[in-house]
C-alpha cells in the first residue's frame, strides 16, 4: 500500500500516537486525551475504515479521519480501564467494549449511548481484578459475540449481547489473552493463553489444544492473529516471559499444525504483544513489542522490518487505509 495508510499506537505511558503516512512521521494525539491516558484498545470500523475507536482509562473516543482528530463519547465507562473494543461487521453502529473491573458494554447507535450488559464475569482473580482483554463479533454468527477474560475464561452471547454464558470447556488455563476467528473449511475460534493456543470449531462449545507454546523457542504467548485472506496462515506473538527481555513471531501456514519462527531484523527488547491487520491489504501486517518497538511485514509475514519510531509501553495497535 506504499505508505497510504495510517498507523495508530496506544500506550500506557504517553497516550495515543498516529502516523498518517505509514510510519514516516508521527504525532502524539493530545486533544481530547488527558496527558497520561492509557490507551489499551483500538478498533477500526470494518465498513468505514476512516472511523476508529480508542478505549482508555478515562473513556472511549471516536475518530472519523483515520485517527487524526478525536471526540470523547459520553459513556458509563468513566473510571474503568477499557481493554478491548469490537465492532459488528454487519452493523457498525453496534459496538462492544470490555473493561477492568470486568464488564461488557454495548452501543447500538455508533457510540452515542451505551448499555452495561449482563455477563456475570468473576470480579476477582489471581491478578486482582480480571479484565476483558479480547472481544469478537462473529460476522457469520447471527448475533454471536465472544469475550475473553484475563483471568476468567471465555464468554459467549448468541443474541447480540443480551445474555451470556461461560464457554471454555477444554481450555486448561482461563487466563485469556487474545482471540481471533478463522474462516476456512471449518470456522474456527482461536484463543491464546500464556502457554497454549486453543481452537474451537463449534462456536465455543468445546476447545482443543492447537499449540503448546513450550514447543516454541519462547514459551510465553500473548496474541494470535489470522491473515485476512488466508485462514490457514496464523500468527502468534511470543516472548521469554510476561514481562520479559525478548520475543519472537511465530507463523503457521497450515492452520496451526506446524509453526515456524520468522526472522526479525533485530532482537526485540521485550515480548511481542499485538498484531494489526486489515482486509484492504492482507500482506501488510504490523506487530509490536510491549516496550515500544514496531515491526512491519509487507509480504504476509515472510520478512519483517523494524520501524524507526519507538514508544513507551504499547498495549494497542491498528492500521487503516487512508
Amino acid at each position: 500500500m506504499s505508505g497510504n495508510y495510517s498507523i495508530l499506537v496506544g500506550t500506557t505511558g504517553a497516550g495515543l500516537f498516529q502516523s498518517p503516512d505509514g510510519g514516516e512521521s508521527w504525532s502524539r494525539i493530545r486533544d481530547p486525551f488527558p496527558g497520561e491516558s492509557q490507551v489499551r484498545a483500538l478498533a477500526v470500523d470494518p465498513q468505514s475504515p476512516n472511523v476508529v475507536y480508542a478505549g482508555s482509562n478515562n473513556g472511549i473516543y471516536r475518530s472519523e479521519d483515520s485517527g487524526s482528530n478525536w471526540v470523547k463519547l459520553d459513556s458509563p465507562m468513566a473510571g474503568l480501564n477499557i481493554w478491548s473494543i469490537a465492532i459488528d461487521p454487519s452493523d457498525s453502529d453496534t459496538i462492544f467494549a470490555g473493561t477492568s473491573p470486568p464488564f461488557v458494554f454495548r452501543s447500538k447507535d455508533g457510540g452515542k449511548s451505551w448499555q452495561k450488559l449482563s455477563a456475570a464475569i468473576a470480579q476477582e482473580c489471581a491478578i486482582g481484578s480480571p479484565r476483558v482483554t479480547a472481544m469478537l463479533v462473529d460476522p457469520e454468527g447471527q448475533g454471536t459475540v465472544f469475550a475473553g477474560v484475563e483471568i476468567d475464561g471465555v464468554y459467549r452471547s448468541r443474541d447480540g449481547g443480551d445474555t451470556w454464558s461461560h464457554v471454555d470447556s477444554g481450555i486448561a488455563n482461563p487466563d485469556i489473552h487474545g482471540m481471533a476467528l478463522s474462516f476456512g473449511e471449518h470456522k474456527t475460534l482461536l484463543v491464546s493463553t500464556p502457554n497454549e493456543i486453543f481452537a474451537s470449531q463449534d462456536e465455543g462449545e468445546t476447545f482443543q489444544s492447537l499449540a503448546v507454546t513450550s514447543s516454541f523457542p519462547m514459551p510465553y504467548c500473548r496474541w494470535v492473529a489470522v491473515k485476512a485472506d488466508d485462514p490457514n496462515v496464523l500468527f502468534a506473538a511470543n516472548g521469554d516471559a510476561a514481562i520479559g527481555n525478548t520475543g519472537t513471531i511465530q507463523r503457521s501456514t497450515d492452520g496451526g499444525k506446524s509453526w515456524e519462527t520468522r526472522p526479525l531484523p533485530v532482537e526485540p527488547n521485550s515480548p511481542l504483544w499485538n498484531f494489526a491487520t486489515h482486509s484492504s491489504d492482507p500482506d501488510l501486517i504490523l506487530a509490536n513489542s510491549i516496550y515500544g518497538e514496531l515491526y512491519r511485514s509487507a509480504d504476509g509475514g515472510d520478512s519483517w522490518e523494524k520501524l524507526k519510531k519507538e514508544f513507551t509501553e504499547v498495549r494497542a495497535l491498528a492500521w487503516t487505509p487512508n
